[in-house]
């Protein structure tokens, strides 16, 4: 009888596809996240400064906050940080393995949908090409039927799903297992008309009995942070690291780091029991055999807090050195504490500032030899803001040095319909206005702010007459929204731009309370219009912190009956200067260059002052006399020697 016998390549093939198939359906290997990371992630060129295998041991902290997602009993991942701990390639370390080992559906949720589109083109794609094990799991986008998309990647058992909380959309269109919120103190208040960004995407995870979630950022506001809060409600654990002298565990604290003579090079840690210092290499050692210690019971949720001392990536001198460059304003002074200490930020400027003291620093502004002048020396650059009225403008031109130090040069109401022409013949002569300098140079506005919300017609066509001017019409938006946008927005034929209000509010609201000059503080000139009705309008408004769907926000309110245009002035004209900063403007740098010019041309401050003839409203400035045959006055920004 013939018996069919099977031919050995045919025998091959089968036993091979047996071995696949028998692969495909075996459990996953029993890693951990820093397990896996360790055995598998490649570091990416593009998104690295240490391309090439990743080692969990290199920031020995990161793994027990990787471990943490890894383990059944967790839920929630809070992770709240300074800058520069590796956050960013930890939430890309819970992606890359739940893409290997255990396929689900993920949804991660970036401050914007531009910052998710920037993640998944300079961080996912990268990491998905170089990690041998994920390549070819999401398929390549240029096939037809690829499933990759920017914002959506599908790959056997599961899909990632990048969002941006400012999109309603995007977080409630699937049912997700692994929930991932970046940066959630960017997020706003509200995404659309839909509630809490935080909660919709959490939403979406209701049906999976083993979902996971992660909150990352970098804190803000005390008792306004989303971050804070979370971390609040969880096990609190805290990077407790060994002396290597005595042996003692300790948290790194900022007020352990010390330096001698205000000398950044001098800096050291300071052990909290024997006094030991340690420099970056015993420092960096010791966090290597750290461990995460928690303060509170654990109730299914496992907090993080972590700050810029423990990173192997940042120096004790170089922390130093931000901290000297902090002190220079309140702002830069949040900053530090937000994104190198990742605490929260305690407003001190929450009371009113008192109009009657504002009065009486106003100052007569002269030159050095005590002449009277209407612009300082220091000022480099001036920018307008300008409040539209039914009945009236008003507008305050504002002159800027370095870092930020301010000096008002005046504040105008021109009365007049404001539908009529007239009035706006009256404000273009204002924003023409050349100003002089004491040595002898003759300013233009660099750049002016006009609120468009009433009367938008007529700002409009205004605009049509300023034409390379840097005269902007602009929408000011509260929230959390950058002081300057990247581009414009239109509506019905108008262009104009959204302005972060808040931000400057803040930023007046810290300035006013500066005792001395120098960098960030506020001088108001001695004039008509500079009275105690003017500093009443400029603290007409106060910081409130209200319930939004039941979580905290901090709210700029007006006095009710209160007038504030003079703080919408200062507003505008501070948005002036952003908008100047977002064409290139270096302000420190154009001090620089002022200093130098002046340096070059050779001559005395009585010379200068001496040689410049005094040029009516309008008029170009006079060239100098030189030793040479003129060639034209030398510009550097819109100001001439």
């Amino acid at each position: 009888m013939f018996q069919y016998q099977t031919p050995p390549i045919a025998l091959r093939n089968l036993q091979a596809a047996s071995q696949r198939a028998a692969k495909l359906w075996a459990p996953p290997p029993d890693l951990t996240i820093s397990e896996w990371a360790d055995q598998h992630r490649q570091l990416s060129a593009e998104s690295s400064a240490e391309p090439g295998q990743w080692y969990t041991s290199r920031a020995e902290y990161q793994r027990g906050i990787m471990d943490a997602f890894s383990d059944a009993t967790v839920q929630d991942v809070v992770v709240m940080s300074s800058a520069q701990v590796g956050k960013t390639e930890i939430l890309n370390n819970v992606v890359a393995y739940f893409v290997d080992q255990d396929p689900s559906p993920m949804l991660c949720v970036q401050p914007t949908l531009e910052m998710g589109e920037a993640w998944s083109k300079d961080r996912l794609a990268p990491m998905l090409r170089d990690t041998i094990c994920l390549r070819g799991k999401v398929k390549d986008p240029r096939s037809r039927d690829s499933g990759n998309t920017l914002l959506h990647k599908i790959f056997p058992g599961g899909h990632i799903t990048v969002a941006g909380s400012n999109s309603a959309a995007s977080l409630a269109s699937r049912p997700i297992r692994i929930v991932l919120c970046d940066e959630v103190d960017r997020y706003p208040a509200s995404a659309g008309t839909e509630g809490d960004p935080v909660n919709l995407a959490l939403q979406r995870s209701a049906n999976f009995w083993n979902r996971k979630h992660g909150l990352f950022s970098t804190p803000t506001i005390k008792d306004a942070s989303r971050i804070e809060a979370a971390y609040r409600d969880s096990d609190q654990r805290r990077y407790a690291v060994p002396c290597g002298d005595c042996g003692e565990f300790q948290y790194l604290s900022w007020g352990q780091v010390k330096y001698q003579d205000d000398d950044p090079a001098t800096a050291a840690y300071e052990c909290q029991f024997c006094k030991a210092r340690w420099n970056d290499g015993t420092r960096y050692r010791a966090v290597r055999l750290g461990r995460w210690q928690p303060s509170a019971p654990f109730n299914g949720t496992a907090g993080f807090h972590l700050n810029a001392i423990y990173s192997p990536w940042v120096s004790l001198s170089s922390l130093v050195k931000d901290w000297f460059a902090a002190q220079s304003s309140p702002e830069r002074l949040k900053t530090f504490v937000n994104t190198k200490l990742g605490e929260t930020w305690e407003e001190r400027h929450e009371a009113q500032t008192n109009p009657q003291l504002l009065l009486s620093r106003c100052e007569a502004y002269a030159d050095e030899d005590g002449a009277p002048t209407p612009v300082p020396e220091r000022v480099v650059i001036l920018t307008a803001g300008v409040d539209i009225q039914a009945d009236r403008i008003e507008a305050e031109v504002i002159g800027w040095g370095r870092d930020e130090e301010s000096w008002s040069l005046g504040y105008f109401v021109i009365p007049g319909d404001t539908a009529r022409t007239e009035v706006w013949r009256d404000l273009d002569e204002l924003l023409s206005r050349v100003w002089d300098h004491p040595l002898g140079l003759k300013f233009r506005l660099h750049a002016a702010c006009i609120d468009r919300s009433y009367n938008d017609a007529m700002v409009q066509r205004f605009l049509r007459t300023t034409v390379n001017r840097r005269v902007f019409a602009i929408v000011g938006r509260a929230g959390a929204v950058p002081i300057w946008p990247r581009k414009p927005s239109h509506a019905k034929g108008s262009v104009f731009y959204l302005v972060g209000i808040d931000a400057i509010k803040d930023a007046i609201g810290a300035r006013l309370r500066l005792a001395e000059h120098g960098p960030g503080y506020m001088h108001f000139a001695i004039g008509p219009n500079y009275d105690l009705d003017h500093f009443e309008q400029l603290t007409a408004e106060r910081k409130f912190t209200v319930y939004h769907h039941g979580f905290p926000r901090r709210e700029w309110r007006k006095k009710e009956g209160a007038r504030n245009e003079a703080l919408d002035c200062r507003v505008y004209g501070y948005a002036a200067l952003h908008a100047l900063y977002a064409s290139g403007l270096r302000l420190n740098a154009e001090s620089d260059r002022l200093g130098r010019m002046l340096a070059q041309s050779g001559r005395t401050r009585a010379e200068v002052q001496a040689a410049a003839p005094a040029a009516g409203p309008g008029e170009p400035p006079p060239p100098p006399p030189r030793s040479t045959p003129a060639r034209g006055p030398r510009i550097i920004g819109r100001f001439a020697l």
